[in-house]
């Protein structure tokens, strides 16, 4: 039986293995680095920063409308940031190139929260 961890993994794995997406890590809503695929000596700083602008997000929303956002997109003249709710226990982050299909890429990031989500839970 596959432990939490590595079922968060074939996550990760699953979505750097399509053309869109050239980095992935599953964060804990307090920012913490749960999985990631990257080496990066700044993985948990990166991590800590997406649920910081997520989080942010979400208060916001809520505050102004009352809702909060499945998702917050960030795009650099390098690459784009996705970051996707999976839930009340964590947050689905990305990295894709700056020429990637948005749409696919947000496709393929929803499918692998609702993943994340039932590992979660």
């Amino acid at each position: 039986m596959a432990t939490i961890i590595e079922k968060l993994d074939d996550v990760v794995n699953s979505l750097t293995k399509t053309k869109n997406i050239t980095a992935v890590a599953v964060v804990a809503r307090d920012g913490l680095l749960m999985v990631s695929n990257t080496k990066s000596n700044h993985a948990q700083t990166f991590a800590a920063m997406a649920a910081t602008m997520f989080i942010a997000a979400e208060t916001a929303t809520i505050k102004i409308g009352g809702w909060t956002p499945d998702r917050v997109v960030v795009e650099s003249d390098d690459c784009k940031l996705l970051t996707v709710a999976t839930g009340s226990k964590a947050l689905l982050v990305a990295l894709t190139e700056a020429n990637a299909n948005l749409g696919i890429a947000l496709h393929d990031m929803k499918n692998g929260a609702k993943k994340v989500k039932d590992v979660l839970s």
